[in-house]
């Protein structure tokens, strides 16, 4: 499990949920084992949050290191509670019928190449995968704006916004990161604020979140075994939750980690 944790923490998501997913084909762990890695192995990588986010959006490595770390914090949390799912649950182990390889498999020169080329295989369509979900959640986001759905939410949101003490600025990179994570943390850098450490906060959920579209690339790869997606969305629900939580702790006792003017 702490293998699949720290590969997965380098490569970010939906890598976690193809792991898991794997392993249920190939009979390593059994149905409630996998939903419980699913969980909270499927997070974003360090390349992402630290590079793109802390340096390219909020131009601060330390923002990005601090979202790094309770983002880490919160995994790792979401791991402990989950442990208890279904544990009372029998163990059932079962072999996929349309399973492409075994585990006993030997790596030898007679197969490598066929090893090569279903890994390369594997990755590329992961990869165009995720892509062509950004693609589409970009033009869905471009739609709602142009259509003036998104400014309806707005409105009706606002009041509720204002009792919270939260500018309704936020509300539109809200929604359009709780629909593709990319663009909505984008825009929430962008926003010019004295409390910059809601613009932080406000990331750290969407991050420990994910996105509809990580959602639905993840579903695209459980949807061919028999584990339920209900642990991954109430996982990820409270990884955002938890991680908006441990960023606002750490804003308010460590001064280093506090950017308000």
């Amino acid at each position: 499990m702490l293998l699949v944790l720290s590969w997965e923490f380098f490569v970010g998501y939906p890598i976690g949920a193809k792991i898991a997913c794997d392993f249920r084909k190939n009979n390593i762990c059994s149905k409630e084992e996998c939903e419980r890695l699913l969980s909270f192995t499927n997070n974003s990588g360090p390349l992402f949050i630290i590079g793109t986010v802390g340096i390219l959006m909020f131009r601060n490595t330390t923002i990005g290191i601090l979202l790094f770390i309770t983002h880490i914090l919160a995994c790792i949390s979401v791991g402990i509670i989950f442990r208890f799912w279904k544990r009372d649950n029998k163990p059932e182990y079962i072999k996929f019928s349309n399973m492409h390889y075994s585990t006993k498999k030997v790596v030898n020169f007679s197969n490598l190449g066929e090893i090569i080329s279903n890994s390369l295989s594997s990755s590329i369509s992961t990869i165009l995968l995720i892509g062509g979900f950004i693609v589409l959640f970009s033009v869905i986001i471009s739609i709602l704006k142009s259509s003036g759905i998104i400014l309806i939410i707005v409105k009706v949101l606002s009041p509720i916004f204002n009792i919270i003490n939260i500018d309704s600025s936020f509300i539109s990179p809200l929604i359009t990161g709780f629909l593709e994570i990319t663009n909505g943390i984008n825009t929430i850098s962008c926003i010019a604020c004295k409390k910059i450490s809601i613009n932080i906060i406000l990331t750290a959920f969407l991050l420990g979140f994910g996105g509809i579209s990580v959602l639905l690339q993840v579903w695209s790869i459980v949807v061919k075994t028999d584990l339920s997606i209900k642990p991954y969305i109430y996982g990820k629900l409270l990884q955002g939750i938890l991680a908006s939580t441990f960023t606002y702790i750490f804003i308010n006792i460590f001064p280093f980690f506090n950017f308000d003017l």
